[in-house]
C-alpha cells in the first residue's frame, strides 16, 4: 500500500440488527436496542479489542417517531438516543450528534464523518441508526406494553428536524403532506413525458421492482422476504390495494420494520493502532451532497437533476464511470426514485449488476431515514468479498430533495474532497416558474394523482399552469366528475377549471361544475348566523362576535361567516359604515381558536383574512373596532385592520402568538411597525407584551378611549359623525389612501393619478354638497 496520510479515513466495521413479530425469538426490541445490536455487529466486524472505548464521536439518524413536530411516540423514546446507544455499547465519546431527517442522512453522516476524521478533529466514530416501527404497533395497545423512556446526560448535537424546504403551509393545506402522494406525481410526470399509457407504466414499474424482491427474499434482515414477479406487484388487488395513483400498496416504501445498522469509521492511524487488519478496511472514493429545488420550484416535475448530479459528481470525484461499478444500491421508496438515477446516467432499469443490494425499500424495508446504513453495510461486504472492486450507494431524502452519494473501494486511497457547495450554488440559480398561491381561471393539468383511503375516499391533487400567464398552483378536489377524469386515460395536459377559496384552491372539469359545487355565495345579510350577530341601523351596520364562551376567538366557521357578513357590507351602497365588536365584557376577541385548533381540525381564514378584514380587502368603507376586554393575537390583527378604534378603558391590546408558539401571520407583523414606533412594535411582537386602553391612544393605535362597558357606544358616536358627511367622499377618500399607501415619495403619492378623483367629481353627492352649502341646509347623501 502506498504510504498515506495517517489521517486518512477508513470504514472498518459494518454490522445490521433485525427482528420481526412473528420470529420465534421475537424481543420487541426498542430503538435504542436495535442500534446497540447493530453497533456492536459493526464493532464485532472490525476484528479488534477494545474499540468501544476509543469512539470519540456517535452520530445517530433521526427516527420516524422523532421526525416531526408532534409525532406520536406510543412507547416511550430516548432523549438522547445517541448517547442511549453508546452506554449500551460500553462507549463514553465526547460527541453526539443526532442528524436531520431524510434518507440521505447515513450517507450524509458517513461523507462528513471521514471529512471530520480527515482533519485530524476526531479519529474514531460510529454512525448508527434504527427503526421499531412494526414492534411499536405490535405493542401499542397491549395491556403490559413496555415503556422505551429513557433520559440520558451528556451534550447533544440535536441538528433539528431539517424539514426547511421540504414541506410548506400552503402544500399541506393541499394534502400533499405523504410520501406517497408526493412521489405519485413525479411518476406520473414521468409517464406522461414518455407517452406510455397507464398499462405500460404500470408493467414498467413491476419489472423494475421484480428484482429487488428477489434479493429481498435472500437477505435475512428483510422485512417482507417473499419473491413476486412484476405482475403480482403491479397489479391492484384486495391485498395490493392502490394508495396512490400510480402506486398499489406493493410498490412503496415498507415502514412496517424492526431493524438497525451501524458503521465504524477511523483514521489509519487509529485502525492501526487499535490493530484493525487491512483487509477489512473499506476507503471512500467519492461523495456528493446536493439538494434540489423546492417542489413548486423545479422546472420539470418528471424528474430531479440535483440527484443525477450528486451521483455523477461522486463518480467523477473517484475518478471512474458508473460502468466501472460493481454493486449499486439506489435508494427505492418508489419507483421515481431508482427510474431517475437511471435515466440520468443512461442505466438500464434491468441491468444485470442489479440496483439493489438490500432488496429496496419495499421489500427489505424502509427502515425510516436509516435505510442507507443498511446499504452500506452490504456494499462492504460485498466489496471485502471482491477486493479492488467500487460500489455505489445512493441516498434519497425528502421528496427527491436531498440526495447524497458515496462511491467506495478496498483500493486504498487518500480522502478526497467534493465541489458540493459550488454545485449547489448553480442548482439554486436554475429558473423557477412563477407560483400561483390564489389559482382562478383555466388551467393545464401538469401533473397529478389520485389518494385513495382505505375506506374508499377518493382526493384528487393537480399541480397545473394557469392559461394565459403559465403561472403553476397546486389544487386538490373531490368531485367524481373531476376524479373520474385524473383517473382514467391521460389526464395530464387536459384543461381543468381552478378556483381559490380560503380553504385552498379547488378544480373541476368546467366553470359550470365549479358553480354547481360552490355556487357563488350572495353579497347580502342574512337574518341570522350561528357565530355572529348582526344590527342594521339605517346606514350602519354593527358586527358582533358572538362567541363569548370562547373569548370571542375565531374558528373557520366563525371566521367564514364574518367574511360573508362583510362582503354583504362592502357590497350594499345602502350601507356607509360598520363597527365591530365582540359579545360579553371579556374579550373584544381573543383570535385563533386555539382549543379548536389543536383538537386536529384544519384550520383556514378566508381570503379575504381573519375575520374577513386582514387580507386582500379593499377597505373603501370605514369599519370601527369596538374594543371591549382584550383584543389579543388575531383580535389585535383584526384592531389593526379597522380604520378607526373606539376601546373602553379595561381593554388590552397584544400580539401574543409568540407565547404560543406562532407568529402574527394575519397582519400584526406588517401592520404594527408601521402603526407604531419601531422599538415598541419589535417589544410587543416579540415578547407579547400587553398594552392599556391609554397606552394604545397614546401610540395611535386607538382613536378614542371610553368608560368601561361603553366601546359599542363610543363606537356609534365616532360613527355617526362620519355618516353626517359624504359616503361617496368618505369612500374616495379611503381609495386613494389606499392607492397611495406603497408610495414613498410624498410628492409622487400626491400626484398619482387615481380614477377616484373622476368619480367623486360627476357624483351626486359632490353637487349636492356644494348646493346644501349654497343654500344653507343639511345636505341630502346619496352615495353616488
Amino acid at each position: 500500500m502506498r504510504e498515506l496520510d495517517p489521517r486518512t479515513p477508513v470504514l472498518v466495521g459494518a454490522g445490521q440488527a433485525s427482528e420481526r413479530v412473528d420470529d420465534p425469538g421475537y424481543r420487541g426490541m426498542s430503538p435504542v436496542e436495535l442500534a446497540a445490536e447493530a453497533a456492536r455487529a459493526a464493532l464485532g466486524d472490525a476484528q479488534a479489542d477494545g474499540l468501544a472505548a476509543a469512539v470519540d464521536t456517535v452520530a445517530g439518524v433521526r427516527q420516524f417517531e422523532i421526525s416531526t413536530p408532534g409525532a406520536p411516540v406510543p412507547l416511550g423514546k430516548s432523549d438522547n438516543y445517541p448517547r442511549s446507544v453508546a452506554g449500551r455499547i460500553g462507549a463514553a465519546p465526547r460527541r453526539a450528534i443526532l442528524e436531520v431527517v431524510g434518507g440521505q442522512s447515513p450517507q450524509h453522516l458517513v461523507t462528513e464523518l471521514a471529512g471530520t476524521i480527515a482533519a485530524g478533529e476526531s479519529e474514531v466514530a460510529l454512525a448508527f441508526g434504527s427503526e421499531a416501527i412494526s414492534t411499536s404497533r405490535h405493542l401499542a395497545r397491549a395491556e403490559d406494553k413496555p415503556d422505551f423512556t429513557e433520559h440520558v446526560d451528556g451534550d447533544l448535537e440535536d441538528r433539528g428536524y431539517g424539514l426547511k424546504g421540504l414541506m410548506t403551509r400552503h402544500l399541506a393545506a393541499h394534502g400533499l403532506t405523504d410520501a406517497p402522494s408526493q412521489y405519485a406525481l413525479f411518476d406520473n410526470a414521468r409517464r406522461a413525458r414518455l407517452k406510455e399509457s397507464r398499462d405500460e407504466y404500470a408493467r414498467a414499474m413491476g419489472e423494475l421492482f421484480a428484482p429487488f424482491t428477489k434479493v429481498a427474499a435472500a437477505n435475512p434482515h428483510a422485512a417482507a422476504p417473499v419473491e413476486r414477479d412484476a405482475a403480482e406487484l403491479a397489479t391492484p388487488t384486495d391485498r395490493n390495494r392502490v394508495i396512490a395513483d400510480p402506486y398499489p400498496r406493493f410498490l412503496v416504501a415498507r415502514d412496517q420494520v424492526n431493524q438497525g445498522a451501524a458503521v465504524l469509521l477511523m483514521s489509519i492511524a487509529a485502525a492501526r493502532r487499535l490493530g484493525v487488519p487491512e483487509d477489512k478496511w473499506v476507503f471512500l472514493h467519492g461523495t456528493a451532497d446536493l439538494r434540489e429545488r423546492e417542489l413548486m420550484e423545479r422546472a420539470d416535475l418528471s424528474s430531479s437533476p440535483a440527484s443525477v448530479l450528486a451521483v455523477r459528481h461522486a463518480l467523477d470525484v473517484a475518478g471512474i464511470d458508473i460502468a466501472d461499478v460493481s454493486t449499486l444500491d439506489l435508494y427505492s421508496c418508489f419507483p421515481i426514485a431508482v427510474f431517475n438515477i437511471c435515466d440520468g446516467l443512461g442505466l438500464d432499469p434491468a441491468d444485470a449488476r442489479g440496483l439493489t443490494l438490500t432488496g429496496g425499500l419495499p421489500f427489505f424495508g424502509g427502515a425510516g431515514n436509516n435505510y442507507s446504513m443498511h446499504a452500506i453495510a452490504e456494499a462492504v461486504a460485498r466489496l471485502r468479498a471482491d477486493p479492488g472492486t467500487y460500489a455505489l450507494v445512493g441516498a434519497n431524502g425528502g421528496s427527491l430533495s436531498k440526495y447524497s452519494a458515496g462511491v467506495y473501494s478496498t483500493t486504498p486511497t487518500g480522502w478526497r474532497g467534493d465541489r458540493s457547495a459550488q454545485l449547489q450554488a448553480e442548482i439554486d440559480a436554475w429558473p423557477a416558474p412563477e407560483e400561483a398561491l390564489q389559482a382562478d381561471g383555466w388551467a393545464t393539468v401538469e401533473t397529478c394523482t389520485v389518494k385513495h383511503g382505505k375506506d374508499g375516499h377518493r382526493t384528487g391533487i393537480v399541480i397545473g399552469r394557469l392559461e394565459g400567464d403559465d403561472r403553476r398552483f397546486i389544487a386538490t378536489t373531490e368531485d367524481a366528475e373531476t376524479l373520474d377524469l385524473l383517473s382514467t386515460g391521460e389526464p395530464i395536459g387536459a384543461r381543468v377549471y381552478a378556483r381559490s377559496f380560503g380553504f385552498g384552491n379547488r378544480v373541476t372539469t368546467t366553470e359550470q361544475r365549479m358553480d354547481a359545487l360552490f355556487p357563488p355565495r350572495p353579497k347580502v345579510l342574512r337574518e341570522d348566523y350561528e357565530h355572529v350577530l348582526v344590527r342594521r341601523d339605517g346606514h350602519l351596520l354593527e358586527v358582533t362576535i358572538n362567541r363569548p364562551e370562547a373569548r370571542n376567538s375565531l374558528h373557520p366557521q366563525a371566521n367564514e361567516e364574518l367574511d360573508e357578513v362583510f362582503d354583504a357590507f362592502f357590497a350594499d351602497p345602502e350601507l356607509w359604515v360598520a363597527i365591530l365588536t365582540g359579545a360579553g365584557d371579556k374579550a373584544f376577541s381573543a383570535g385563533n381558536d386555539l382549543h379548536y385548533s389543536a383538537s386536529g381540525k384544519p384550520m383556514w381564514v378566508p381570503k379575504n383574512g381573519f375575520a374577513g378584514l386582514t387580507g386582500r380587502r379593499d377597505m373603501t368603507k370605514p369599519v370601527i373596532a369596538a374594543v371591549n376586554g382584550y383584543a389579543m393575537g388575531g383580535g389585535c390583527e383584526i384592531a389593526l385592520a379597522c380604520q378607526l378604534v373606539v376601546a373602553d378603558e379595561t381593554a388590552h391590546f397584544a400580539l401574543s402568538e409568540v407565547k404560543v408558539g406562532l407568529v402574527a401571520g394575519s397582519g400584526g407583523l406588517i401592520r404594527l411597525p408601521r402603526a407604531v414606533p419601531p422599538k415598541l412594535a419589535n417589544e410587543m411582537i416579540l415578547t407579547g407584551k400587553r398594552l392599556t386602553a391609554a397606552e394604545a391612544q397614546q401610540h395611535g393605535l386607538v382613536n378614542r378611549v371610553v368608560g368601561p362597558g361603553a366601546a359599542l357606544e363610543g363606537a356609534r358616536a365616532l360613527a355617526a359623525e362620519i355618516l353626517d358627511g359624504s359616503p361617496t367622499s368618505v369612500r374616495v377618500s379611503l381609495q386613494i389612501m389606499n392607492e397611495t399607501a406603497g408610495i414613498a415619495d410624498t410628492v409622487d403619492a400626491v400626484a398619482h393619478p387615481s380614477p377616484a378623483w373622476d368619480e367623486l367629481m360627476v357624483s351626486e353627492d359632490s353637487v349636492e354638497g356644494v348646493t346644501a352649502f349654497a343654500e344653507k341646509r343639511r345636505p341630502r347623501w346619496r352615495n353616488r
